[in-house]
């Protein structure tokens, strides 16, 4: 029996310092955590993004700042993660530009305790926590195969996109690449980066249809396509291709919204990123508190949305 109560001191000692353990994950005070969101660069997509992120961080009352890249460099990013990890913010949710770039930097913050989740796009191999976004490979191939129906399974196509080593933007590539394969008179004859400039993207836009004057549809996979295309189209010397040229863009920026209203536009994938930035900060607050220890990647998925049913879909 002697030998026992040590042993049972010492359980009964290890009780509370193990509920201690415990209660400190959440025992932060709401108020004292903070989390930043980074999203790709300033562009309207983001904000709304923004909006959904901040609605969520005032209703738990955490501090909460939006740090946006004033450019598309994975680099840019990189310098932003590193300076959140020494300022020892709680949490971080990324859109990722580049995502090798930043697979040493988010490392980085999760060794300091950081939390970190992507958003929109990820960079699967860096050791975050989570993926809350478009399934973009299958909103891809659904692009695919309304413009396969459009254009009746035959006929050259030319790809619209933003930065080119975007994930995001490369898995809906890749989507629709699968979906064409199953029609195999549809040509893709041209796949180019914007960066996601509305000005370039309109210059190259022009080049495209002069560069294929037997082009029958065009993909805008980034938010700056359909906006491009629609501008191109309305001018004189592009004014034929309304007729002749099927577009599908994403996003449903006013422009983009336009565009299928004045019919240079057949239709458009409509993300949620509202819910995309209000799930990355519950979430965040989630782990931070422990409230959450197995998180799980979350589509948030797509409207198809078309001249049919404009005026009723809900983002």
């Amino acid at each position: 029996m002697k030998k026992l109560f040590p042993l049972v001191k010492f359980a009964l000692l290890a009780v509370p310092f193990a509920l201690s353990l415990q209660m400190g994950a959440s025992a932060k005070d709401m108020k004292d955590i903070r989390i930043a969101v980074i999203p790709k660069v300033a562009v309207p997509f983001f904000d709304d993004c923004n909006n959904g992120a901040k609605e969520a961080a005032d209703k738990l009352g955490v501090n909460y700042q939006w740090v946006v890249p004033q450019n598309t460099q994975g680099s840019t990013q990189v310098r932003i993660l590193e300076d959140l990890i020494s300022k020892k913010v709680d949490g971080i949710a990324i859109s990722v530009n580049e995502p090798k770039s930043v697979e040493a930097a988010i490392k980085k913050a999760i060794a300091n305790g950081i939390k970190v989740v992507t958003f929109d796009s990820d960079s699967s191999n860096s050791g975050r926590s989570m993926y809350i976004g478009t399934i973009n490979s299958a909103a891809g191939e659904t692009m695919g195969d309304a413009m396969a129906k459009e254009l009746g399974g035959e006929g050259e196509v030319a790809i619209l996109t933003g930065q080119l080593g975007a994930a995001n933007l490369n898995e809906r590539i890749s989507g629709i690449k699968a979906a064409l394969a199953k029609h195999p008179k549809i040509k893709i004859v041209a796949t180019e980066g914007t960066e996601d400039d509305l000005a370039r993207a309109v210059s190259t836009t022009e080049s495209i249809f002069r560069a294929n004057p037997n082009l029958k549809g065009i993909f805008g996979v980034s938010q700056v396509g359909g906006p491009a295309v629609s501008k191109v189209m309305a001018t004189k010397e592009f004014g034929s291709k309304k007729s002749t040229v099927k577009v599908l863009a994403f996003d449903d920026l006013p422009d983009t919204i336009k565009g299928v209203k004045e019919g240079y536009i057949q239709g458009i994938m409509v993300q949620r990123p509202v819910t995309m930035g209000r799930l990355s900060v519950e979430h965040l607050v989630d782990q931070i508190t422990g409230k959450e220890t197995s998180p799980k990647n979350v589509d948030t998925g797509v409207n198809v949305v078309n001249s049919q049913n404009l005026g009723s879909y809900t983002k």
